[in-house]
């Protein structure tokens, strides 16, 4: 399909890619249901990885097979796949071609509880190379006395990738040094949403941030210049304003399953808030099917609509 105006202004933004990097950029924005949009929902399946089988998919037990998640994203209409090496190689043959896929570069897993959390790269970018992949993700723990090593890590992967022409991903979550409300404190969440973009990341990835403020010194400055953040789409627009005055893609992860109806509040307050996407992992496919699908078409459906009123 042609480029639309918005596309081609995300594409100015990385300048600096190379033509096989900008076109699967363009693979990413112009499939599914928001195609052109410049929008993206993404189903991000590594919980099997990150907390076990069971309490990953137990309430849905078909979940367990590597294709239900292809099928559920290309059903749904979702920009892309995104997966540890194992659930790619179980059906990147099967559905090639279908939806564009990220292999998730790097896992941890729940078994341990180390003093400096920090997660262990468990795929190559020639593995995401064979598999078809549009891009690579990986995750970074600010806050980590690991941190430095994780930067290091994906500045290597990063040169890579660009290189070969893909789409870097990074999950930016603040963790280890600060309180747990911290972690998603709107200071943090700006703070680890720069850092990923200074790093070289295409995409950015966050949770949603509340109003508590971590930093003392950061807090003196929200009250001196008076920064709204009182409400999620102010949180939303202050973050992305971080991030490069919005010249990197942000988008706000689904967080821990809850109800339907809780999750579409949450999905209109960021899009209101001018959030570029969502990506939605454990919200989807823990429901049954039926459900998990007519949950992720409406969040697709209301980024649709605020694409459409300039948001």
């Amino acid at each position: 399909m042609a480029l639309t105006d918005r596309v081609k202004q995300i594409l100015s933004w990385y300048s600096s890619d190379n033509p096989g990097t900008q076109t699967n950029l363009v693979r990413l924005l112009n499939h599914g249901g928001l195609a052109g949009t410049g929008k993206l929902v993404i189903l991000p399946v590594d919980q099997g990885f990150e907390h076990g089988p069971v309490r990953s998919f137990a309430p849905n037990l078909d979940a367990n097979d590597p294709d239900y998640h292809f099928q559920l994203a290309i059903d749904s209409g979702c920009n892309a796949y995104a997966a540890p090496l194992g659930f790619l190689e179980a059906g990147a043959a099967k559905f090639a071609g279908q939806i564009p896929l990220i292999l998730k570069l790097n896992n941890s897993d729940s078994l341990g509880k180390p003093e400096h959390p920090i997660s262990a790269v468990t795929g190559s970018i020639e593995d995401a190379l064979r598999l078809g992949c549009v891009g690579i993700g990986y995750t970074i723990y600010p806050g980590s006395g690991a941190r430095n090593q994780m930067y290091e890590d994906l500045r290597e992967i990063t040169i890579e990738a660009k290189r070969k022409g893909l789409v870097v991903i990074v999950w930016s979550y603040a963790r280890g040094s600060m309180s747990k409300a911290g972690e998603t404190g709107i200071d943090i969440i700006a703070y680890a949403s720069h850092i990923a973009a200074e790093l070289g990341a295409h995409i950015v990835k966050v949770k949603p941030p509340t109003a508590h403020i971590e930093q003392d010194e950061a807090r003196k400055m929200y009250e001196k210049y008076n920064i709204p953040i009182a409400t999620l789409p102010e949180r939303i627009r202050h973050v992305i304003q971080s991030t490069f005055n919005g010249r990197r893609v942000v988008i706000f992860s689904g967080g821990e399953a809850k109800g339907a109806d809780a999750v579409l509040a949450e999905v209109r307050e960021l899009a209101a808030g001018g959030s570029f996407g969502s990506i939605m992992g454990r919200n989807a496919f823990q429901r049954p099917r039926a459900e998990g699908l007519e949950l992720l078409t409406n969040v697709i459906r209301v980024y649709k609509d605020a694409s459409s009123a300039g948001r």
